[in-house]
């Protein structure tokens, strides 16, 4: 399969192109989960495969379909609220097992998990809502020490337990609440099926793929995502006729982050300049990284300034005018682009060939 072809059948299977999804629940679900450690930048992901505002979004997380917590790479991800129990039980568990040295160096034994646990249970029961500050005080008071990168532990790792996760923000802060309580009891599947409805979500929406990339994603090792891929029968979706396309996506965006091998889509000159096409908010010509891009919120309007590796087309600046004008309806704001090639920007490879 050619690098063109790839990139094709991903944005389509991404929901970067052809029909939007209905709704940011449905974003999610096709996509099986959402990176969120970069909130804003998630709600814009997931926004922009359903042509929903970032109110929708936000609504959606207030009103439970979606939720925000530590279900698998021991990373923060936005993913259906119905899926969150099996998640956490089958690729959670995994993570939490990986990382029983890092609480070593932090001085954290299992007394003190079990005491923050009934800490946390007693100060949020009957629908209590604290943020990570308030939590802090709550382990302080109850003699668990938060500091020194402990108190986050602490949380996540109760977290991925299943006790705890993300509930309505207060004012800018998020806050946390008991599980059992903000979300409705759910089945779950066992170990088999579960990983084999997993893996037919990631190859329907993140392929073409391998196994190695379904591990990584999902934090399994290679045999079990080689199983998983046994057992899934993905949904393949035909993509649309090539033009030129133009996506401003953010950090950790499932297009640049949920793949092991990113060389398809993001040239090894161009790793420096965009941060390994990661961690920065990358501009998308094709399909491929081409830049890097930012934007400035007013009351009025919203600035998008692109910074490219190579001058686009005729066609791509019309297609980057379409994704900033995007950006600006999901903020509710008009958008305003300037696009300019960045100096001593190294040009792209060409690859004939994955």
């Amino acid at each position: 399969m050619t690098v063109r072809e790839l990139v094709r059948r991903r944005l389509a299977g991404q929901r970067l192109v052809g029909r939007p999804l209905g709704s940011p629940a449905e974003v999610v679900r096709w996509l099986g989960a959402v990176q969120a450690q970069d909130l804003r930048g998630a709600l814009w992901g997931i926004g922009l495969r359903a042509r929903a505002t970032e109110a929708q979004v936000e609504r959606a997380l207030a009103e439970r379909s979606i939720v925000r917590s530590w279900p698998m790479r021991r990373t923060l991800h936005i993913v259906p609220a119905a899926d969150l129990r099996w998640m956490l039980r089958h690729l959670a568990s995994r993570a939490l097992r990986g990382m029983a040295g890092r609480h070593r160096s932090l001085g954290l034994e299992p007394g003190d998990f079990a005491r923050a646990g009934r800490l946390l249970e007693k100060a949020l029961a009957g629908g209590g809502q604290l943020t990570r500050g308030e939590i802090y005080q709550v382990f302080t008071r109850g003699g668990v020490r938060p500091d020194e990168l402990r108190g986050i532990h602490l949380i996540a790792t109760l977290a991925m337990e299943g006790l705890l996760c993300f509930g309505p923000h207060r004012g800018k802060q998020p806050t946390f609440v008991l599980l059992d309580e903000w979300l409705p009891p759910s089945p779950a599947p066992d170990r088999e099926a579960a990983l084999a409805e997993l893996a037919r979500r990631y190859l329907s929406s993140h392929g073409p793929a391998s196994a190695a990339d379904l591990a990584w994603w999902a934090g399994l090792s290679l045999g079990e995502a080689r199983a998983a891929i046994a057992g899934a029968r993905p949904d393949v979706r035909r993509p649309p006729r090539a033009s030129a396309t133009a996506h401003l996506l953010p950090p950790y965006d499932e297009y640049t982050v949920a793949y092991k091998d990113r060389s398809a889509i993001l040239d090894p000159a161009l790793v420096d300049a965009t941060r390994g096409g990661i961690f920065s908010p990358v501009v998308v010509l094709d399909g491929r990284v081409a830049g890097i891009w930012r934007q400035k919120r007013t009351q009025r309007a919203v600035a998008v300034t692109a910074e490219l590796v190579a001058p686009p087309t005729a066609a791509q600046r019309r297609a980057l005018e379409a994704a900033a004008a995007r950006l600006g309806a999901f903020l509710g704001l008009p958008a305003e682009l300037s696009a300019a090639v960045r100096r001593g920007a190294a040009a792209p490879r060409r690859r004939a060939r994955r």
